[in-house]
């Protein structure tokens, strides 16, 4: 069975915008998906591929959360394969053995203006760095991300189109999820 994977941006952080890990599936049960599974309160979903391309399984979502919920939950769709194929994409493979120091920022599309991005110099974030490569943004910070000002420079970057980022783990986990 084929699944895609739905990770949703800004839910249940710091006690705000709350949407329950129960309320998720029971939601997606609901809005006619089968075969779920939610790993961890931010909002990964994976769950049966319905049968249409991610993205507009992501404007269903997006409009299903926002009528049950009352406010908008953007929403990043990637097949299993696109999500194999990120993994597999890692510019940094060393980070890999350490994946607390390892994130990816998923975008909903491919930036058509990378100039927030173009402007960082990494010289200036050493040992911090970070490569976009298509919707996915590969940020590797071996000092931890929380003391990151490159972090916070990439993920706050005006790329025009929506961005949730994952920790290494949860990356690799919903990948397993899918394959099992």
């Amino acid at each position: 069975m084929a699944f895609q994977i739905a990770l949703l941006r800004g839910i249940n952080v710091g006690g705000n915008r709350k949407f329950p890990m129960a309320r998720q599936r029971e939601l997606m049960a609901e809005l006619g998906f089968k075969d779920v599974t939610v790993h961890l309160q931010t909002g990964n979903i994976v769950f049966a591929d319905p049968g249409a391309p991610p993205d507009r399984t992501a404007r269903t979502l997006e409009d299903g959360f926002a009528a049950d919920l009352g406010f908008p939950v953007p929403v990043m769709v990637r097949t299993r394969d696109e999500l194999a194929a990120a993994i597999e994409a890692n510019p940094y493979p060393e980070a890999a053995a350490e994946p607390k120091t390892l994130h990816v920022v998923f975008l909903a599309d491919v930036p058509t203006d990378t100039a927030a991005l173009d402007a960082v110099d990494p010289a200036a974030y050493a040992p911090d760095e970070f490569r976009l490569i298509g919707r996915e943004i590969f940020l590797r910070c071996p000092d931890g991300v929380g003391r990151s000002k490159l972090a916070a420079k990439v993920t706050n970057a005006r790329l025009g189109v929506p961005a949730t980022a994952r920790n290494w783990n949860t990356v690799t986990k919903l990948l397993a999820l899918a394959d099992a």
